[in-house]
């Protein structure tokens, strides 16, 4: 029986029933099934809620970035530089373009791209930097920036688990040359579904993307480019607008429920065991993931189970050691900190809804392995 899920989307969903139901029954209504007044209605609310860029709207996160490199010509013979520590769409979309992915290693506090290593990883090929907003919190960006203003390089923020989060109060997605979301049914902003959306800074980009989303057509049925079909289905859209306006709630309780389990933690004095919570390094965490570096992490895992504690292991194996990498030339100990994190991170339960009991049997429980 499982006592404490990983995410239970039910109570937010529930609660949203009547609001959502009728959303997609004006949708049905409509008969505007593919791109029209839903998704324009959200691209204008993202583009508002964070603060500067066109949005538009596409199929998924990894779209999102595959589009992005796709409006900036990078293809073959082009590198980006990125992290090993992500979700495979991260270097999987720069691959699908004939470009290569360069990886460089993480911070250890952040488990975000080590902006100190990015420059030595440059030279002619280089074309764009992807850094992740890996969890919720943003990456150091002004460095980023800087380097990538001095070198003539785009800057591509995979933000699929950041919607929401800040940097210098500025918001997650806005700080480079495009932000990519998704809306997994999982992230702070979750539709029912796929679902993603592309922040452009540039309006001329913005309207080479709009185009490269539906096969890069310009006008209709004539095709200077070379797209593919990227639309935002219409009903997510839907869905998504009727959801927009609780993400920040939702977001302040990841954040308390990221404060409690400080609180019960320490009070239960687990750093004797070695364990180690998230460093809320760069102010405006939203807490997607709640990732704690732990000893014999897989048979805490394991033991959580069978208490009906579901956990998660945000990422296994690093993508320098992917098999379908192996090309790069990547070995074993050519990302410590990666590696270090991939044997040591377990994300625990953080979903809005959690109840403070729930937390109290999550950390008790983890208590009871060590001790």
């Amino acid at each position: 029986m499982i006592k404490v899920p990983l995410l239970d989307l039910k109570d937010q969903n529930t609660a949203l029933e009547e609001e959502i139901l009728e959303a997609i029954k004006k949708v049905v209504q409509s008969q505007q099934f593919i791109l029209g007044k839903a998704v324009q209605e959200f691209e204008e609310k993202v583009a508002e809620y964070c603060g500067s860029g066109t949005a538009i709207g596409v199929s998924s996160g990894t779209d999102a970035l595959l589009v992005s490199l796709l409006g900036l010509d990078i293809g073959p013979g082009d590198e980006v530089v990125t992290t090993p520590y992500s979700f495979f769409a991260t270097a999987g979309s720069i691959a699908r373009t004939g470009a290569k992915p360069v990886f460089v290693d993480i911070d250890p506090l952040t488990f975000n791209i080590n902006p100190s290593l990015i420059q030595s990883r440059i030279n002619s090929n280089t074309k764009a930097i992807m850094p992740v907003h890996l969890y919720g919190q943003c990456a150091d960006m002004d460095p980023i920036l800087d380097l990538a203003k001095d070198k003539g390089l785009a800057v591509i923020e995979d933000a699929a688990q950041s919607f929401g989060a800040s940097y210098k109060n500025k918001q997650s997605g806005s700080l480079g040359t495009t932000g990519c979301f998704s809306f997994f049914p999982s992230k702070n902003l979750g539709g029912m579904g796929d679902g993603g959306l592309i922040l452009v800074q540039d309006e001329t980009l913005a309207q080479k993307i709009k185009s490269l989303r539906v096969h890069g057509a310009n006008p209709k049925y004539y095709h200077p480019l070379l797209g593919g079909n990227f639309r935002l289905d219409a009903l997510q859209a839907a869905i998504l607008n009727v959801k927009l306006p609780y993400v920040n709630k939702w977001i302040s309780s990841r954040r308390q429920n990221a404060q409690n389990y400080q609180a019960l933690f320490s009070e239960n004095n687990l750093d004797q065991y070695d364990v180690i919570l998230p460093s809320e390094v760069i102010e405006g965490h939203t807490y997607n993931q709640f990732m704690i570096r732990v000893p014999k992490r897989d048979e805490l895992r394991e033991y959580l189970k069978a208490q009906g504690i579901i956990t998660e292991v945000y990422y296994p194996h690093p993508l320098h050691l992917q098999e379908c990498f192996s090309s790069l030339g990547y070995e074993a100990g050519d990302f410590p900190e990666t590696e270090k994190a991939c044997k040591e991170n377990l994300a625990l339960p953080i979903y809005p809804e959690m109840s403070e009991d729930q937390q109290q049997i999550v950390v008790n429980t983890i208590k009871e392995f060590y001790v």
